[in-house]
């Protein structure tokens, strides 16, 4: 018998979908979905599904499933997906809430069937951050080679098909915004088979991939930005829902949000984000994208306070807009940039279009006075293309995700990256006009013309860009091609679009050249005003990189955790460091048990040797600090971090011990992180650490005070 397909469930669902729309209450709903299910349980052989192909991979499980063996008994979501797709994003709160509600005890269980759409999305490393980004925790599959989609002749991202407990074809939801249907067709599949006594309420083993890792200072960065004086980056840490200013040099001067995923305004200690995305930052002011609340909140760093202002908190399904911020629907806004005057540009991914939020009462390019407030799409249909036109309103996007404004002659226009058509496009901030840069290709309909060619044109290719960021000094833009694990420069004059940096596999190593260093889907970046340095989110390596683009240097941005981040001038609070985290691999240097009494101090000596011909890289400060495990009063009130700036001569470093001891033999640490880089400008991080017992005692240990030698050679 030939294996059965979703057209075979077509004609019998059909009609069901018609009538529920006539139905006056739920109780009729439920009634036609019985009397449906009663129908095709009469068919259930001839609908049964094929099984997964063995020897796929699998995540969140302990070993591979059977759709026949193991899932025997209950009833069953697919929800076939590819983890680029804005709206398979959109669904995953949807299987969360019925997730939520029903178990495997229950009878239910949800399987991810991920069928990649880009080459880059096939590969297992790669879903298993997508995995980990969304927080899906139902078992996945890697359907690698569409078997599965092919046999069941599934045609679009996301299709959720609901299967008996003999493995057959109950119903078939294609696209997003089915909540209600899939949630009436799973409560009454479960009661119509719990009734017939052939649900199971076995466990479905599982093994969460997340549960695995070791914690991160930053878990999937979508986005950085640096301000107008080079000194302070703020960075999107998507994956702890929370948004982080840093200095130059990566010591954190607030922690917005990380309290887990939500949505609550107030100081940076109480508010909450939802895998927030796009940033801009103006002064003391700094715009977010939170993507998965569908808002755009503002921060203040005078006040230290998140607001709201664009967004219901409720993903919108309006392409038009127009109303005032807070009473506007939005849809997973991807990025944010500013433009002038008084207007905050937003590539809203979710319907496909750019949208302006009016800080200011203004008027928009060949448009009216609109208040400030105003929330208002200004270019794009809201069809998925890659459709250029004169008319912005007739123009289309597929899934806009990185966006920066060049001002002024001879472009003044937004730059797009547009991910799911792979090309870069641009919006005239003088008539709204979008045309098209690099990338992608000339048949607005066809989404998969993508690749990793450097060229020019139509003839260059792109994978899924997520990023942009215009350089005024040279006049260059700046790409971040994510699944080519690249970053691209493109000269809009010219259309040619060429590799900087990475070398098309995904990785993480500073290399000695920067075609030779390696990314990881990449997912944003920017440059300096000065041209000079390049930030970029390495989002699924969980850093920033910091590309020179004077001495082709790499090195990564190193951060520095504060236990209270809401300095308001760190220039006259002095900011504690948390420890930061050594190395395993670090090597561990034992000193000898040194004899102290309560109120002595001690100096150390630490003299650190580099490799011949190499220097500390600049720009990534290294950095020595002081820590206890399990002993923390031992440095009460101490200096216990430091920044090494060059190592011509010994470091000094004191420790004044408490004048009472909580324990008569604690045991003191001094950690050290040095980024240097070698002659062949191969850059790196080496860690050490010291460590010494201090044996407490009340008689005389005057003699202990003399400097203690800490040397290493790297």
């Amino acid at each position: 018998m030939a294996a059965c397909n979703l057209n075979d469930l077509l004609g019998l669902q059909s009609p069901l979908e018609g009538a529920l729309q006539e139905a006056g209450s739920q109780e009729e709903k439920e009634r036609l979905v019985l009397e449906y299910l009663e129908k095709v349980n009469g068919r259930a052989a001839r609908l049964r599904v094929p099984d997964f192909s063995p020897g796929l991979e699998w995540l969140n499980t302990d070993g591979s499933i059977s759709l026949h063996r193991d899932l025997s008994g209950k009833v069953v979501v697919l929800d076939f997906f590819t983890y680029c797709c804005i709206n398979c994003i959109h669904i995953l709160p949807d299987l969360h809430a019925l997730e939520h509600q029903y178990s495997d005890t229950d009878g239910l269980v949800i399987i991810g069937v991920h069928s990649a759409k880009f080459p880059n999305e096939r590969v297992l490393d790669n879903i298993k951050s997508a995995v980990l980004r969304y927080n899906i925790t139902h078992p996945v599959v890697n359907d690698a080679d569409a078997t599965l989609w092919q046999e069941l002749q599934v045609s679009c991202w996301p299709t959720l098909v609901l299967l008996g407990p003999q493995g057959n074809l109950l119903f078939s939801l294609v696209g997003e915004g089915h909540k209600d249907n899939l949630f009436l067709f799973t409560s009454m599949a479960l009661k119509f088979y719990k009734e017939r006594l052939e649900i199971k309420e076995d466990r479905i083993p599982l093994r969460l991939y997340k549960d695995s890792l070791p914690p991160s200072p930053l878990f999937f960065p979508g986005k950085v930005v640096v301000d107008a004086s080079g000194d302070t980056l703020v960075i999107s840490d998507t994956g702890h829902h929370r948004v982080l200013v840093v200095s130059k040099n990566g010591r954190i001067l607030h922690t917005i949000g990380g309290r887990g995923s939500g949505w609550m305004d107030g100081g940076f200690s109480e508010c909450l984000f939802n895998s927030p995305q796009g940033l801009a930052i103006q002064g003391k002011t700094i715009y977010v994208a939170d993507t998965e609340n569908h808002l755009i909140r503002k921060v203040s760093l005078d006040t230290l306070t998140v607001s709201t202002v664009a967004g219901t908190g409720i993903q919108g399904v309006d392409k038009e807009g127009g109303a005032l911020g807070g009473r506007q629907p939005i849809s997973s806004p991807w990025d944010v940039a500013f433009g002038a005057p008084g207007v905050l540009w937003i590539a809203m991914a979710g319907t496909h279009q750019i949208w302006a939020l009016l800080l200011e009462e203004g008027t928009l390019p060949k448009g009216s006075l609109l208040p400030g407030g105003t929330c208002i799409r200004f270019a794009g249909s809201g069809n998925e293309e890659n459709r250029n036109n004169s008319y912005p309103h007739k123009a289309a996007f597929a899934q806009p995700s990185g966006l920066d404004v060049c001002s002024g002659d001879p472009w003044n226009c937004l730059f797009v990256a547009d991910s799911e058509s792979s090309s870069i496009r641009s919006v005239s901030l003088k008539d709204g006009a979008v045309k098209h840069v690099v990338g992608g290709e000339r048949d607005p309909m066809n989404l998969f013309a993508f690749g990793d060619i450097d060229g020019t044109g139509i003839n260059a290719k792109l994978q899924h860009p997520l990023g942009v960021s215009w350089c005024h000094k040279g006049g260059i833009l700046y790409v971040a091609d994510s699944y080519n694990h690249k970053v691209k420069t493109v000269d809009p004059k010219s259309k040619s679009c060429i590799t900087l940096a990475g070398t098309g596999q995904a990785g993480n190593a500073p290399g000695p050249s920067f075609t030779e260093t390696s990314f990881n889907e990449p997912g944003g970046l920017c440059v300096t005003e000065d041209g000079r340095l390049l930030y970029v989110a390495d989002t699924n390596n969980h850093q920033i990189k910091v590309l020179d683009l004077e001495t082709k240097m790499v090195s990564v941005l190193p951060l520095f955790s504060a236990d209270s981040a809401d300095v308001v001038d760190s220039a006259l609070q002095p900011l504690r460091i948390n420890n930061p985290k050594l190395p395993k691999s670090a090597p561990k240097v034992r000193l000898d048990p040194l004899p102290v009494s309560p109120g002595q101090t001690l100096y150390y000596s630490m003299d650190l040797k580099l490799p011949a011909g190499a220097k500390l890289t600049e720009g990534a400060p290294s950095f020595w600090f002081l820590f206890t495990e399990g002993h923390d009063w031992l440095l009460d009130g101490q200096k216990t971090y430091g920044e090494i700036r060059n190592l011509t001569k010994p470091i000094q470093i004191e420790v004044t011990l408490p004048l009472q001891f909580a324990s008569t033999d604690p045991e003191l640490h001094v950690g050290v992180c040095v980024y240097y880089c070698n002659e062949s400008t191969l850059c790196m991080m080496k860690s050490v650490s010291f460590s010494q017992l201090l044996h407490g005692t009340t008689g005389d240990t005057s003699s202990s005070s003399l400097p203690l030698l800490l040397s290493y050679v790297f």
